[in-house]
Order: C-alpha cells, then structure tokens, then sequence
C-alpha cells in the first residue's frame, strides 16, 4: 500500500500534487478553521506523514497515536509546538522551513516598524471614517526613523536581513544574541550589545528572538519600564516571549510610545483583546512570512522533506539531528 499523508489546513491542489502522484493523500477541508484536535488525533494514528503547520500542537499524544509515522513536516521556521525528545525517540523526523522566508518576514517586520512610528494605520482609518476635516502641521504626527537607533533583539537570519534594510534608513543598529556575530558586525555595521544596554537606548526594538525557555516572558514590565517613553516595541518571533498584561500597561502608562505585534500569546486573537483596542498597537495577523511566493516556496519544501523521509533518503531542512529512522535503507 501507498504511504499516508495528513495535511492539516487546505493547501491549494495544484501544490498537493506532487504528493498525490506518490502517495495516498486527504487533507483537511478548512482554511480558516484548525483541525480539531479529536480528527488530529484519528488522522495521526494511520499517517506515514503529517503536514503541520505552527498552530497545531503535535505533542507526545500525536506523536504516539500510532505506531506507523515517520515524519512530521512543520510549514514554520518555529517548531515549539512539537515535541522534539517524543519524536526522536520514536524514530520520527521533524523537519520545518527556514531561509526560504528570511527576506519576506524581514520586509514585514520593517514595515510594522514604519508603520507603528508613522501611525499609519491610525491616519489609515482617521481618512475611511471621515475624520479628515483639515490639514494641520501635527496632524497624525508620529516620529523619525532615519537616523534612530534601533536595537534587534534575536541575530538570526531574519535579524541580519532587517539590519541590512536599516542601513538604507542610516541607523545606528544593536543587537543581542546568544552568540555574537562578528561578520555582521563587519557587513552590517552593527554593534553588539547587551540586553540592558539595547533596552535603554534603543528607540525601535524589534523582538526576533525564537522561543525557548530563556526566552519565555523576557519582556516583562521591568523591561518596558527601562525603554524610552519614545521607544516602539516590534514583536515578530513568538507571542510568548512577551508578558502581553506588562505590555498592555507600560502603553497605558506611556512608559513606551507605542507597539507593532503580528504575534501574540494565543492565537488567533479578538477584536476585545486589550491591546488591539489600544490605538498606539499596530496588530497584525501573525503574515510574517505571508506573501504568496513565500508561503509557496514553504510548502513546497514541506513536501519534498515529506517525500524523502518517505523515499527513505535524507529530509533537507531536520531539526531534531539526533533522528536515526527505526527503518533500515535511509541513503
């Protein structure tokens, strides 16, 4: 019989078809709605593969519903919402998408930040609703980001790339890591710096950094407090490593000016969710990555990790490197 394949949104078919042409495949019906969990479930009992994407948890019970899954391919550069050590030890291997989105999450994550200090969206709606009355020299004033200092908390591959788009801005560019960078430093002309140091001298901070358990809740209250009253917070990793009540009360205090987020704790998110009615909060839909090129290119990659763990050869993109398949016959 022909391997199963489980893919957990719907998925344009002319991109499923080069799974269809090797494989039996079924797909769940929604775009907009996530697979519950029960269908998850029964799915992951009988798949060879599944197709996730970073909304679904694929914890141990996923993992071990069935004794015939080999490999789990994740449409994220994150993967925290699979459990590595399950999957490892079941001889499954977790593969996601990096680098093919690098320069579509960069130009988002710069384009919240121009749209955060120049109050876009606001001047946006103040136009549609008929507000627009007069012309005055403050009107919807926000501030400068030439010549600023922005600081980057997270020195990946993204952060790299909107270092690289702040040089064409004439910014002075921190960055914190857990490793220090020195080839960026020479390219990019970014300076290293410590978090406390970024914080407090930074006037944008964008928030990069993958989440991990040092990086759950890094921005607490405390932190905001140490930022300027000018500073504006980008958040384009994790919801997660933000405390979103402390965020919610340095912008009510005017301890910070204002935030751009396209992620949040738990997602989706409402129009009551408390810093969505803030009108200094550009809230985006978690489309970092979300461009038609990009999104088809991670998909793409999706299905050729999936058909070589199937094929039984080696997955371009694996995360968890200590995966040993429990088949023989892997080239």
């Amino acid at each position: 019989m022909k391997p199963y394949v489980y893919i957990t949104r719907k998925l344009p078919e002319a991109l499923v078809k080069p799974l269809q042409e090797k494989f039996n495949v079924n797909m769940w019906e929604h775009d907009d709605i996530p697979v519950p969990r029960d269908v998850l479930l029964e799915e992951a009992k009988k798949a060879n593969a599944l197709f996730t994407v970073l909304a679904d948890s694929i914890d141990d019970q996923v993992l071990t519903a069935g004794n015939h899954l080999k490999v789990v391919a994740n449409l994220a550069v994150g993967f925290n919402n699979i459990d590595l050590e399950t999957a490892s030890k079941k001889g499954i291997a977790v593969c996601n998408t990096p680098d093919v989105l690098t320069d579509t999450t960069a130009d988002l994550a710069f384009a919240l930040l121009m749209a955060a200090a120049r109050r876009m969206i606001e001047a946006a709606e103040f136009v549609k609703e008929g507000k627009w009355l007069a012309w005055n020299p403050f009107l919807m004033a926000g501030t400068d980001i030439h010549h600023k200092t922005l600081g980057i908390v997270g020195m990946g591959r993204i952060g790299e790339t909107v270092a690289k788009r702040a040089t064409g801005f004439d910014m002075n560019t921190l960055y914190y890591n857990r490793t220090r960078k020195p080839e960026a430093e020479k390219q990019l002309g970014v300076q290293y710096s410590s978090f406390d140091e970024l914080v407090e001298k930074s006037d944008f901070i964008v928030c990069l950094t993958p989440l991990t358990h040092e990086t759950k809740n890094l921005f607490t209250r405390e932190v905001f407090q140490k930022m300027k009253p000018s500073a504006i917070f980008i958040n384009v990793s994790r919801g997660a490593v933000v405390d979103e009540q402390a965020l919610q009360e340095a912008l009510e205090a005017g301890e910070i000016a204002g935030a751009g987020l396209d992620v949040f704790q738990k997602e989706p998110i409402s129009s009551d969710h408390p810093l969505v009615k803030l009108p200094n909060v550009v809230a985006l839909p978690h489309i970092g990555s979300s461009s038609v090129e990009t999104r088809t290119a991670m998909i793409q990659l999706c299905i050729e990790n999936i058909i070589a763990v199937l094929e039984e050869k080696e997955p371009k993109t694996l995360v968890n490197k200590d995966w040993r398949p429990l088949v023989k016959g892997l080239k």
